[in-house]
């Protein structure tokens, strides 16, 4: 069976092996990197895993068929409007550093379809489940934002502070959710409170980048910061944001104040 990954980053080549050594016919799509057209790519693929980064998504969805079953990996999206013209997709999330798949560490994600375990699933790589797809894209991709607010903050992990905060923002991820026509109960799943856990501390390149940003107001990231895509999102009204949320209210002053690159 061929799947095509758009996307070969570490993310989609650690899913691309999983899929490989499952026996798999794996074709890869990635502009930076390879000169294979994407039609090509996708020709006779019976799923399309998407896992480009979240600003460049836009501008791939538009050449993607409607008729192939499209598993959308990439985080940072925060709402699912623009897969309404496909007619099969599903969300693959959580928390799971490319390095642990690859090194077959136990990892478990969050699934919105059996298809995926079926796909995916192995004695390492396990999942939950809900058929909340737009509650599990935003979970992606807010998680992201808290985390460069954790860094930006020094929290360290384990420590009162820390808890504290992941236990606030959980609670602002449920508000937010629940004003966007999510479940609150996704938050609760790995896509949610498991990755939001994981991405709040190093190595996480959005906690990296907020302490970074503490000490450098000026500071401009090498590498990718799905976090800051987010929040120009947050700002252009992509998504409803209920008033009161305390951590998301500062972290959005912090980047309009300075940190928009």
């Amino acid at each position: 069976m061929k799947i095509a990954i758009l996307g070969a980053g570490a993310f989609g080549t650690a899913l691309g092996g999983v899929l490989a050594d499952k026996g798999c016919d794996i074709d890869y799509y990635d502009s930076r990197l390879y000169k294979e057209k994407l039609s090509d790519v996708i020709k006779d693929a019976k799923y399309i895993v998407l896992c480009v980064p979240s600003n460049a998504a836009p501008y791939v969805l538009p050449y993607l068929p409607n008729n192939i079953p499209l598993i959308i990996a990439t985080k940072g999206i925060l709402g699912d409007q623009i897969f309404s013209k496909f007619e099969d997709y599903m969300v693959l999330s959580g928390p799971g550093f490319a390095s642990d798949i690859k090194l077959r560490k136990p990892v478990k994600l969050t699934a919105t379809d059996k298809r995926i375990i079926k796909l995916f699933g192995t004695e390492y790589l396990s999942f939950d489940t809900t058929n909340d797809r737009r509650g599990v894209l935003m979970c992606g991709a807010l998680k992201n934002v808290y985390a460069i607010l954790a860094g930006w903050l020094d929290l360290k992990p384990l420590s009162d502070a820390h808890e504290s905060y992941l236990e606030e923002v959980e609670g602002e991820m449920r508000e937010l959710l629940s004003s966007n026509g999510a479940s609150t109960e996704t938050v609760g799943l790995e896509c949610g409170k498991g990755d939001l856990r994981l991405t709040c501390a190093l190595p996480s390149r959005n906690y990296e980048y907020g302490q970074k940003l503490k000490k450098n107001p000026n500071y401009e990231p090498d590498n990718t910061v799905e976090g800051l895509s987010t929040l120009r999102r947050i700002v252009r009204n992509e998504i409803i944001v209920p008033p009161g949320l305390k951590h998301l209210t500062r972290i959005l002053d912090i980047y309009k104040n300075g940190a928009k690159r």
